[in-house]
């Protein structure tokens, strides 16, 4: 039994969590540029800043995994908290709204749904999913 964990299972140590984390920023990564690249979806600008706080983060966490250094929460974290903010709120206008004046695209229109959650949605996913991830992988470190 492992008493980090209660005996639940396996412990991931802070390598397995960094690494994992930057597997869930790959696929996020690589499913924007699928929807935007090979569906012809146009992102909107919110789109646009949730990529700009994803992407790096395949590569800060990718380096933080192979030199064993969770203490990158501290550059990643704040990321993090940026672009899940942003994924929330454009989730919420998505519900509330029909339109909205950031750009050319509308942020509230819903262009894709997978397994009925929207971009939004899945970016905010990916960005809780990372941001649990990298604490979890820091608290461990």
């Amino acid at each position: 039994m492992n008493s980090r964990n209660g005996g639940a299972g396996v412990s991931l140590d802070a390598r397995s969590l960094l690494a994992f984390a930057t597997l869930v920023a790959l696929v996020a990564t690589t499913g924007s540029l699928y929807l935007s690249l090979g569906l012809g979806l146009t992102p909107c600008r919110l789109c646009w800043y949730q990529r700009i706080l994803m992407y790096p983060q395949v590569v800060v966490l990718g380096v933080a995994a192979v030199e064993r250094r969770p203490a990158v929460a501290r550059t990643a974290l704040p990321l993090v908290g940026l672009g899940g903010g942003l994924a929330a709120y454009h989730s919420w206008l998505q519900v509330t709204q029909t339109t909205c004046g950031l750009g050319a695209i509308s942020c509230a229109q819903i262009q894709y749904r997978v397994l009925g959650l929207t971009i939004p949605n899945l970016s905010l996913l990916a960005f809780l999913i990372v941001g649990i991830a990298v604490a979890v992988a820091w608290r461990r470190g």
